[in-house]
This record gives C-alpha cells, sequence and structure tokens, in this order.
C-alpha cells in the first residue's frame, strides 16, 4: 500500500532538478483482462540540452481521479508489473518514432536492466549520461510486463501533449519505429525526469487539466506551466503536477500526489474547478481541502513559499457559480492560514464584469470547451511573471 514515508524517503535527490515542463501526473490506471508486454516511447523537450546527468524516480499510485472515480481515484496504489527494458536516447529533430544511430543509453535500477515493482512502491533509477544536441528531443522508451490481469500500471490518459508511440512486444532497444502506432491518450512515463542541476529555487505546480495544458497544440508547450519555465530560465527548477481532472480533495488525502507537491521550495497550487463541477463540492467543502493542502505542505517544509491561485473561471452557471464566487473572493481577502501570496489567475482568464465567471472566447479551446488554449496560456504566463518578479520576497 502508499506510505508517505517511504515515498519521501526515496525522494531525496536534492542535487537533481526536474528536466522538463511537461506533467507526468497519473490519473488513470492501465486495467486490462489479460496480461501483456508492451513498449512505449515519448518524445519530450527538455529544459537544457547538452551534455546531461539524468535518473527518474517513479511513484507507482495514482494521483488524482478519473470522472467519478470507477476506473481510478486519488492515491490508489497501483499494481504488480515490471521493467523489463527502458532507454533514454537522442529522438532527433522530428518526433516520428524512430531514434538516433547508436544514441540508445540503458537505464538501469541498482545496477539491473530489469525491475520488479510492486504496488504503490516509489524508486529511483541509476545516473543516466547522454549528450542531447540542441534543439532536439529526449527520447525515452519502457517496455512494460504486466504478469496477470487487472489493474496495473499508472499513467496518464488525457489528451496528449508530446508526441508518443507504443509497440506490442519488447521493442526498448530497438531505434526504427517498426512495430510502433502513434499512441492516443497514452502517457506512460515516470513520475520525475530528473537531471544534475543547481538550480536557485525548485517550483513545484499544483493543478488540475488547466495546469498541466490540456487541448493546447502537441508539442508545442504553448500552456502556461510550460512558458512560465522559459521565463524564469533554467535557473529555477520546475516540476509540472498538473492532472486531468485532478480536484482539491484528492490532493487532500495526503497521499503520492500530495507527496509530490511537498518537494518544492515554492509550491503554485490552482485548483478547484473540477471540485466545483463533477465533484460537486460546496464552497466551504473546498476551502477546507484547500486550507488542509496548504498546511500539509507547510507542516512537510516550514520554509515553503506557498501561492495559491483563485480558481480559474469554467463558464459556471447557477449554484456552482455562486460557490466559484464564494471561493475566490474567499481566497483574495482571507486566504488560508500559510498561504505567503495570492496569485489572480481568475482575472487573467475572465471576461469583464459581470460575465467573469466565463472565460474570454478568444482563450477557449472551442467554442464548447473553456479549457485555456495556447493563447490563454501565454496570457497566463505574462502575468505570472510580472507579477512573480514584482512580489517576490
Amino acid at each position: 500500500m502508499y506510505s508517505q514515508e517511504n515515498q519521501a524517503s526515496v525522494f531525496s535527490q536534492s542535487e537533481y532538478t526536474s528536466a522538463m515542463a511537461l506533467s507526468t501526473a497519473a490519473n488513470y490506471i492501465m486495467n486490462w483482462a489479460e496480461p501483456f508486454t508492451r513498449t512505449y516511447r515519448t518524445y519530450i523537450r527538455l529544459r537544457e540540452n547538452g551534455s546531461l546527468t539524468l535518473k527518474f524516480w517513479h511513484s507507482n499510485a495514482v494521483d488524482s481521479t478519473w470522472d467519478l472515480g470507477v476506473e481510478a481515484r486519488g492515491s490508489e496504489p497501483g499494481g504488480k508489473w515490471s521493467i523489463e527494458a527502458a532507454y533514454i536516447a537522442d529522438g532527433g529533430l522530428k518526433p516520428d518514432g524512430t531514434v538516433m544511430q547508436g544514441s540508445q543509453v540503458p537505464v538501469t535500477f541498482l545496477g539491473e536492466t530489469a525491475k520488479q515493482v510492486a504496488p504503490g512502491e516509489a524508486f529511483w533509477s541509476d545516473e543516466a549520461a547522454l549528450v542531447l544536441p540542441e534543439g532536439h528531443y529526449l527520447a525515452f522508451t519502457w517496455t512494460i510486463r504486466t504478469a496477470a490481469p487487472g489493474k496495473t500500471f499508472p499513467y496518464n490518459v488525457e489528451g496528449m501533449l508530446v508526441s508518443a508511440y507504443d509497440a506490442p512486444g519488447n521493442h526498448a532497444g530497438q531505434e526504427t519505429n517498426a512495430a510502433f502506432s502513434e499512441s492516443d491518450k497514452l502517457l506512460v512515463l515516470p513520475s520525475y525526469i530528473g537531471y544534475k542541476k543547481k538550480v536557485d529555487k525548485k517550483l513545484v505546480f499544483l493543478g488540475d487539466s488547466i495546469t498541466q495544458g490540456v487541448r493546447t497544440a502537441k508539442d508545442e508547450y504553448s500552456y502556461w506551466a510550460a512558458r512560465i519555465a522559459e521565463g524564469l530560465g533554467t535557473g529555477y527548477g520546475l516540476w509540472n503536477l498538473g492532472s486531468g481532472w485532478g480536484r482539491a480533495y484528492d490532493a487532500a488525502t495526503d497521499g503520492a500526489w500530495l507527496n509530490k507537491a511537498k518537494q518544492g521550495d515554492e509550491v503554485l497550487i490552482v485548483l478547484g474547478v473540477n471540485d466545483l463541477d463533477i465533484g460537486k463540492r460546496s464552497a466551504a467543502e473546498l476551502l477546507a481541502d484547500l486550507a488542509f493542502i496548504v498546511s500539509s505542505i507547510r507542516e512537510a517544509n516550514p520554509d515553503v513559499e506557498i501561492i495559491l491561485g483563485t480558481v480559474p473561471p469554467f463558464n459556471f452557471e447557477g449554484e456552482r457559480e455562486e460557490a466559484w464566487r464564494c471561493v475566490n473572493t474567499q481566497i483574495l481577502t482571507a486566504p488560508p492560514a500559510g498561504v505567503n501570496r495570492v496569485f489572480d489567475i481568475a482575472a487573467v482568464l475572465s471576461m469583464p464584469a459581470p460575465l467573469d465567471h466565463k472565460v474570454r472566447a478568444e482563450y477557449m479551446s472551442n467554442t464548447d470547451d473553456p479549457h485555456p488554449n495556447g493563447t490563454a496560456g501565454k496570457a497566463v504566463a505574462d502575468a505570472f511573471l510580472k507579477w512573480y518578479g514584482e512580489t517576490i520576497g
């Protein structure tokens, strides 16, 4: 089962920082009727290229609840499965399923190329060195085997923000794209991809699909978390924990997801849309969950800087609009104890009052979907970077 003590103790590699702005939070769990072996290859734009020392950390647990929790729920431990082989490689300039010839570097675990993963386990890989030319993608490939039917490994099932491929069988060491097909709603990656790097501050962004960047264009990194990372520069680390359909009460279970957030020197929390929507939480319930999240993060690290975001607009109506207004008024005027600063993300995305519960039309993914698009990502990032520079201690 999930153990917060175990998770916290293994996450102690202070000389590493997150190598990317992409979120790999898990909101789903693989559940097949029969055992299988399958290979997953994903292309990632790292925050820095060149001569890299990389290390991977993984938490075998679901972070946030999917839908109503029938398929996957927050803090649910993953099952038994194994890593048959894993590689990092130069993915080239085009994420087409291939890797550059001769560039594959095996990823090992305590010196072994294979790893048995226990339910709820958290673990590190060994260091792996790779020279990645400027402009080239990192390709991460691993073959996963399940030994039994039913629920096994957690992953993210939202719309694809990066190019990824999968193939039946063990093809982890293969350089070509033969047998691989483009993945759809199937992001299977370690929880954390880090590189050896001293930074001034490690930022963690804890949020839902709006933080994850859902509905923005594949491989463009146009969502606001990625744009903020670019704007701050590589002197800052950024671990994006945005998880589609995530909600504050998932984090308030104090499980795997919140434990990840506790690793930051500074944490930005942008949660609440799904609590008010599919979660049908009251304003009081949401505020209580946010207060618990803040207090729990601060208890783990008394020196942490906590930024609480207002709840973004999501075209709520009726009682949900009333609850949204109530929560944001409270956040702006009397945020939970332990919050250092408040970032009013809602003000950036909202239409002018009295329609400020609605997302500006130019920021919506489409006419029916209020998820912020890449244009909104730029607006939020620009506003945050200006605000951050003015309010940083």
